[in-house]
């Protein structure tokens, strides 16, 4: 039998995860407590079926995909439903958090019995063309989300105990978010100074790859800057305050929080940056 599949919350990722593992048979759930009717929208043309917390305790799997400040909330909401569950499911903490905020959010659901494993997602959400995100999943939980790996999902165990899955998103997402916060920065600074078209052709010419990524991925970062803020600074902490290196990424996190205040209002960053990216190859 298909395995019973909680997926919290209804976001892009969740969302998309939602509807892959629904096309594959699994019965998904999902909480819609303190969520917008868009969120309820979203988790309806997903497929999943919204029930009380209570009932997300009787899956056999819960994935739990929310904003990096979110993750240890929702763990301490459900400690108590996963507690008086007899059935105990296994909780997978699939954000894009540190090893030491991942090993934080393991202790807060260990007196409940439930197993317990780490995932870090690399990649966008799953599309209709059948692209699927990469779960990288560590700990003692790990070979049990596996088994989704049968249900549409690309599931891959990694060795190490739980905060090595969240080490390798770290340091993955700290490079990817990292330079398109850097390249982002630097065509609103050319385009402050009036140098937008010459950096523009500079990189046609002698960095055309790297150009064709800023491309693709700056302007789907306008809408998740309001989550990456929360991610650089994971990503800080997983450096370590002792490492100048940390600094950078609390830098980026509020360029994030800019650009997140500039996506909900005036839209001036967004549209500087849409700007240079459209602006018309040589011939």
């Amino acid at each position: 039998m298909p395995p019973v599949v909680a997926v919290i919350a209804q976001g892009a990722m969740g969302a998309g995860v939602a509807r892959r593992l629904a096309e594959h048979g699994v019965t998904v759930l999902t909480s819609l407590a303190g969520r917008s009717p868009r969120s309820a929208e979203r988790a309806a043309a997903a497929g999943m079926r919204a029930v009380e917390d209570a009932a997300i305790a009787g899956a056999e799997i819960i994935l739990s995909i929310v904003p990096p400040a979110e993750a240890r909330a929702l763990a301490e909401r459900l400690a108590p439903h996963l507690a008086a569950a007899p059935r105990k499911p296994l909780y997978a903490d699939c954000n894009a958090v540190s090893p030491e905020t991942v090993l934080g959010i393991a202790e807060v659901l260990a007196p409940t019995g439930c197993g317990f494993a780490d995932a870090g997602i690399i990649g966008g959400p799953p599309r209709p063309d059948g692209y699927t995100p990469v779960f990288y999943a560590s700990g003692p939980g790990a070979a049990a989300l596996a088994a989704l790996g049968a249900r549409g999902l690309d599931m891959r165990v990694i060795p190490g105990p739980v905060g090595a899955a969240s080490a390798l998103k770290m340091s993955y997402a700290g490079i990817t978010k990292g330079l398109v916060s850097l390249g982002s920065a630097m065509m609103l600074a050319a385009g402050r100074a009036g140098a937008a078209e010459g950096l523009f052709r500079e990189l046609e010419a002698s960095q055309p790859q790297l150009l064709a990524w800023f491309r693709r991925m700056v302007p789907t970062s306008f809408e998740k800057a309001y989550r990456w803020e929360g991610e650089m600074e994971e990503i800080a902490g997983f450096i370590g305050e002792g490492d100048a290196a940390s600094g950078i990424y609390r830098a980026i996190a509020r360029f994030y929080a800019q650009m997140a205040a500039d996506a909900a209002g005036p839209n001036r960053d967004t549209a500087a940056l849409t700007a240079f990216l459209s602006t018309p190859p040589s011939r």
